[in-house]
């Protein structure tokens, strides 16, 4: 980082409109400044030769060279934290998983139409993944594989339920297993589902990610876990052997009926900032299922997640918090740590362990 101590950022597209508009928003914030823009990654390589940013926001559909490519080679010869700009289309969804498995380590909405006024509406959220972006650890990788200035209050998840009652609910029903993931979550969640049996509990996840894009995130992951994936639809059922993401832009909820639990998918206000909110999931599981829920707290930047894992734990569930060395941004789990909320801490590669026996108990 520089010796001002300020986020160097290198925008990278071939688009003025949105150099200019992603400029304009980073550049609001005192802790960041824009140290250059390229209008594609040959410029930009150039401009690395020279000073190489903190953080690097790259294009996926640019003219001379795709942003994959060049994120690919950029991970093999000089890896830094990138974030990526993907259009909502479904061959966007499809690029931005492939930038996340080559090492981008967020991905921010770019729309067609109306850009300037979207990446402004949502310059809080553009600000907080370049914060985050700039504390990740990144290491070398194989080249195959509202307006600006205006402060938004940043609501709690009573914005959207009631605090829990704090009456500790007897087990009754089946287990359900809650995961809460930010930057970073997306590689850190495949390798939790893809060590889950089919017989494993439900299990219900909110990853912040953009809306349009947990879709083509749970197909994915399908395609890799030996549990069911798929992306919730209000109403579906917490089944055994089947993993429900929240879908982008949704707030997702477990409520009871009976003996059975289901998720709702609803709008509201951004929680912590954040829609889905881990927040909102959690203290739905306190309320709807007491004892019978295990929360998992993994990597992320930001404090999503922390109050409702304190209160999933008061109302008798066990809660689990990724580790400082596992993380690549080890934010939500040590605020959920500090707020007394986590009965243990636990490096990535036991979470899928730990969870099974917490189930089994």
């Amino acid at each position: 980082m520089a010796v001002s101590g300020k986020i160097r950022v290198l925008i990278v597209d071939d688009s003025a409109v949105a150099r200019h508009a992603l400029a304009a928003i980073l550049e609001e914030d005192p802790e960041i400044t824009v140290m250059g823009t390229a209008a594609d990654p040959f410029s930009a390589a150039r401009r690395i030769q020279d000073e190489v940013p903190d953080v690097m926001m790259l294009d996926v559909e640019m003219p001379r060279m795709d942003g994959i490519t060049f994120l690919k080679k950029l991970m093999a010869q000089c890896p830094l934290p990138v974030v990526m700009c993907s259009s909502v289309t479904e061959k966007g969804s499809d690029a931005m998983l492939q930038a996340l498995e080559a090492g981008a380590v967020d991905v921010i909405v770019k729309p067609r139409a109306g850009l300037a006024e979207h990446l402004a509406d949502h310059n809080l959220q553009i600000r907080d993944v370049i914060k985050a972006a700039a504390r990740v650890r990144v290491s070398l990788r194989s080249s195959n594989g509202s307006r600006p200035g205006r402060l938004e209050q940043k609501l709690t998840a009573d914005a959207v339920l009631p605090p829990p009652s704090g009456r500790v609910m007897n087990r009754a029903t089946e287990r359900v297993v809650c995961l809460g993931a930010s930057t970073g979550g997306t590689e850190a969640l495949r390798e939790v589902l893809m060590a889950l049996p089919a017989t494993t509990p439900g299990v219900v996840v909110v990853q912040h990610m953009p809306e349009n894009f947990t879709r083509a995130f749970a197909n994915r992951l399908n395609t890799l876990c030996v549990v069911t994936v798929k992306e919730a639809e209000h109403g579906d059922p917490v089944l055994p052997g089947t993993v429900l993401i929240a879908p982008g832009g949704k707030h997702m909820m477990i409520e009871r009926r009976g003996t059975r639990y289901f998720v709702a998918v609803r709008d509201g206000p951004l929680v912590s900032r954040h829609r889905p909110s881990v927040d909102v999931l959690f203290r739905s599981a306190a309320t709807a299922a007491g004892t019978n829920a295990i929360g998992v707290i993994m990597t992320g930047m930001g404090d999503d997640g922390a109050r409702g894992m304190l209160e999933m734990k008061q109302a008798g569930g066990r809660t689990f918090a990724q580790d400082e060395a596992t993380s690549i941004v080890f934010g939500m789990p040590k605020e959920a740590i500090a707020l007394g909320g986590v009965d243990r801490v636990v490096p990535l590669h036991h979470i899928a362990r730990d969870v099974l026996h917490a189930t089994a108990q």
